[in-house]
């Protein structure tokens, strides 16, 4: 855990304040330490697994914001992450959103094979890493959500944060887990599968960070600084 711990503050310190990888990476650092620290402390009935499932997980977030060409779920944000047109809250959204949608399902199957178990041996974790990431989109909210004044029922931003759930998100990744798990022994399915997932996801992401705060000069067709 520390390792990973370690990549997240590196990015915290090389990436630009107003980057949308940044803002991201800010706000799961701090949830990544806060359940380091429930692990370390005991509110983990088996912190061994709990901790290898925490890992699995941010190694994929890190793996993606790093590579040459990284998952379609997380290319989106990468696109995005510098757009003048697109608020911070939908970076931090689009991060969840990729990260839930696609990296838990595949952290789970990964936690199976290294522990050699089956995905219910790793429920009750699952739903306690589950019950953390809440507090993830909880400060998103807090600390990214435009004034009342701003956030008029007819901005396009309001139709966004209606339209996606970090619960439905969390059962869809149990789901996506225990079928892929199931798929094991059928490569080419399970490949097929989670391509599909990935493209999914990325579509979603894409949608999620539709601009909504600057709209580009009418002549030219470019944005303004």
């Amino acid at each position: 855990m520390k390792a990973v711990l370690a990549r997240m503050r590196a990015l915290d310190e090389r990436l630009p304040e107003r980057d949308g990888v940044a803002v991201f990476n800010r706000v799961y650092l701090t949830v990544t330490e806060t359940l380091h620290h429930r692990i370390e402390a005991g509110g983990f009935p088996a912190p061994r697994r709990a901790e290898t499932l925490s890992v699995r997980f941010a190694q994929r977030y890190l793996r993606a914001v790093e590579a040459e060409r990284a998952p379609a779920c997380w290319r989106p944000l990468l696109q995005y992450r510098r757009h003048p047109g697109v608020r911070p809250l939908q970076h931090a959204l689009a991060g969840i959103n990729a990260h839930i949608g696609h990296d838990l399902a595949l952290a789970v199957v990964a936690t199976c094979r290294h522990l050699d178990c089956e995905p219910t041996a790793l429920e009750a974790d699952f739903d306690r890493v589950g019950d953390t990431l809440v507090s993830l989109e909880e400060r998103i909210r807090e600390d990214l959500m435009p004034g009342p004044d701003l956030l008029e029922i007819a901005d396009p931003l309001t139709h966004l944060l209606g339209s996606w759930s970090l619960e439905r998100a969390r059962a869809g990744a149990w789901a996506s887990a225990r079928l892929l798990w199931t798929l094991r022994r059928s490569p080419e399915l399970a490949e097929e599968f989670t391509k599909s997932l990935d493209a999914g996801v990325g579509l979603v992401g894409r949608c999620l960070l539709t601009p909504t705060a600057v709209k580009p000069d009418a002549k030219t067709g470019a944005y303004a600084p």
